[in-house]
């Protein structure tokens, strides 16, 4: 599979000839990036529309912290926090995806004008996900996932990381089928960080090509994770907070631009937003026919 056939997206959201862009809003007061920065729904709406004017093609929104060790919130929370900040978002004319994992959010989420769900737990967390995001005929995001976030450090074991992660992935990716998703409209999602160590994370961004086998657009969501914390930490005890990683995250974004990702999930948008714009530039100018031929 070429790097142009890989990145074309899911049916139902527009094309772009380069990875997209999707900026983060955590509507929570404990994610491990922002720690509530965005929780005030107004604020949200805010950061939402300041992704897009630095370069965000879309926006993803989320009500529930999903870092390692985070118990969950109950449904209504997690709706109170999550519906008015798509709604605004939408009607402003924001490409908006949902983060969820309850298909009583994403529901909602897409009536409120959401375009995309993405569940982390690929639908395994509420078997009601799969028959929402089928009826409602919604792209979906199926990541590879190995239980709640209170206990997926536990999990982090494997012979080999890479095979393992392809064939769970495969494993999602036949079970939203067999649920009536449309296979043209699901996305897959390596996980980085979910039941992984640095060194799994590392092990699957080396491998990202292997992951086009699946035949489905790849999201990288590496922004401002653990593992980059430990690259740039270089043996010292203690590494740089999560708002110190964000060249980190774009040098991921590059790679990952490189490698044919459809889109990079991001938490600072500006340098992502440059990074696969010239990606793209180096890209055209290797084709035959490019700038230099």
């Amino acid at each position: 599979m070429s790097r142009s056939q890989a990145r074309r997206g899911p049916a139902g959201l527009p094309a772009w000839d380069r990875c997209a862009v999707m900026g983060v809003v955590n509507v929570t007061p404990d994610s491990f990036s922002d720690g509530g920065q965005w929780f005030d729904p107004e604020l949200a709406v805010k950061r939402g529309l300041d992704l897009v004017a630095q370069g965000a093609d879309l926006v993803d929104v989320g009500g529930e912290s999903t870092r390692p060790g985070a118990a969950r919130v109950d449904a209504a929370e997690e709706l109170r926090r999550v519906v008015p900040v798509v709604r605004e978002l939408a009607a402003a004319g924001v490409l908006v995806s949902v983060d969820t994992m309850r298909a009583t959010v994403a529901e909602q989420a897409l009536a409120a004008g959401a375009r995309l769900v993405n569940d982390v737990s690929g639908g395994q967390a509420d078997p009601g996900m799969i028959p929402v995001v089928a009826a409602a005929g919604a792209p979906f995001v199926v990541m590879h996932w190995r239980g709640q976030s209170i206990d997926m450090n536990n999990r982090a074991v494997y012979a080999d990381v890479l095979a393992e992660v392809l064939a769970e992935l495969r494993t999602g990716l036949d079970r939203a089928v067999a649920g009536g998703v449309d296979p043209e409209r699901i996305v897959i999602d390596p996980g980085l960080g979910f039941a992984k160590d640095a060194d799994h994370d590392l092990t699957l961004l080396a491998h990202l090509a292997e992951l086009h086998a699946l035949g489905r657009p790849l999201l990288v969501a590496a922004s401002r994770k653990r593992f980059l914390g430990r690259v740039l930490a270089a043996g010292a005890a203690t590494p740089p907070p999560a708002r110190e990683r964000d060249a980190a995250t774009a040098a991921v974004t590059a790679i990952a631009a490189r490698e044919g990702a459809w889109a990079v999930r991001v938490h600072e948008v500006h340098a992502s937003a440059d990074a696969v714009r010239v990606a793209r530039a180096i890209e055209t100018a290797a084709a035959p026919g490019g700038p230099a031929a």
